[in-house]
C-alpha cells in the first residue's frame, strides 16, 4: 500500500506498530522531534502497559500503512520514558500570544512523511486531549520565538487563526448565533414591511379626506328650501 504524502501525529501514534515475523510493537505514545527547525524525526512506541522499555522508530523505517497498523523494517532502538522526556517536543506546549498571554496549546501537527518537515500545527484552547475539542490551525510563518514549553506567535487569539475542526459545543453556539442573527433579520423585515403599509394606509386617508372645493362638488351652491320648490314644478 502506497504511503501518504502528508499525515497528523495524532493519526500516526494510534498506529499499531508491527515488524517482521508479525511481532508486536505496541501503538505510538509520543513524538521525537527537532523543535528548532520544525521537523520531526521519528516517534515511540510502548510494547504493554506493564514495560517500561520504549521502542523508538525512525520515520524512515516506515514500510507500509495497513488498516490500523503500521508495518516497519529493522529493528528499534531501545530507551526508557525517563530519557525520552528529557527530548524536546512542542506537543503541549503553552501557545503564548502578543500580548504575552497564553492563548491555547499546541495539539497536533501534520507533516510530511518522506521528510519530517512539518507543515503546520493544530492549536487546542484547553486540554488537547478532551475529545471533540476544536483545532485551529497555526502556520509556521505565524511563530516568532520557542522555548521549552512554551510557543511565542504574532497573533491576538485564537480568532485569529483559521478553524479546521469545530467542537460539539463551538458548533453549538455558532448554530445558535446563526438562528438569532436569522430572526433579527426576520424582525427588521417585519418592521420595514410594517412602517411601509402604515405609509400607505396614511397616503389613502389623506387622499379621501376632500377639500370643500373639489372635483365632485366645486360648482355645487347651497340654496334655501324656498328656492328650491320655486324651481320645481313638481312642488
Amino acid at each position: 500500500m502506497k504511503l501518504p504524502k502528508e499525515i497528523l501525529l495524532s493519526d500516526l501514534l494510534k498506529y499499531n506498530v508491527k515488524g517482521n515475523l508479525s511481532l508486536n510493537y505496541g501503538h505510538g505514545e509520543n513524538v521525537w522531534m527537532h523543535p528548532p527547525v520544525h521537523r520531526i524525526l521519528g516517534w515511540y512506541s510502548r510494547p504493554s502497559n506493564f514495560d517500561l522499555k520504549r521502542n523508538v522508530w525512525r520515520l524512515n523505517q516506515i514500510n507500509q500503512i495497513i488498516d490500523n497498523e503500521i508495518y516497519i523494517k529493522g529493528d528499534p532502538a531501545i530507551s526508557d520514558l525517563a530519557t525520552l522526556n528529557r527530548f524536546p517536543t512542542l506537543i503541549e506546549a503553552n501557545l503564548i500570544n502578543i500580548n504575552n498571554s497564553r492563548i491555547g496549546v499546541i495539539a497536533d501537527f501534520l507533516f510530511e512523511i518522506k521528510t519530517g518537515k512539518i507543515k503546520y500545527y493544530l492549536v487546542s484552547r484547553s486540554n488537547p486531549k478532551i475529545p471533540g475539542s476544536s483545532r485551529w490551525k497555526l502556520n509556521i510563518d505565524n511563530i516568532n520565538d520557542q522555548q521549552p514549553g512554551l510557543v511565542f506567535c504574532e497573533v491576538n487569539s485564537l480568532d485569529d487563526l483559521y478553524l479546521i475542526k469545530s467542537s460539539i459545543k463551538n458548533e453549538f453556539f455558532q448554530k445558535g448565533r446563526k438562528i438569532i442573527e436569522r430572526f433579527d433579520d426576520m424582525k427588521n423585515v417585519a418592521s420595514n414591511r410594517l412602517e411601509d403599509w402604515l405609509e400607505e394606509d396614511e397616503d389613502i386617508n389623506q387622499n379621501l379626506d376632500f377639500k370643500q372645493k373639489s372635483f365632485y362638488n366645486n360648482n355645487r351652491t347651497s340654496r334655501s328650501f324656498s328656492e328650491k320648490k320655486e324651481d320645481d314644478p313638481w312642488i
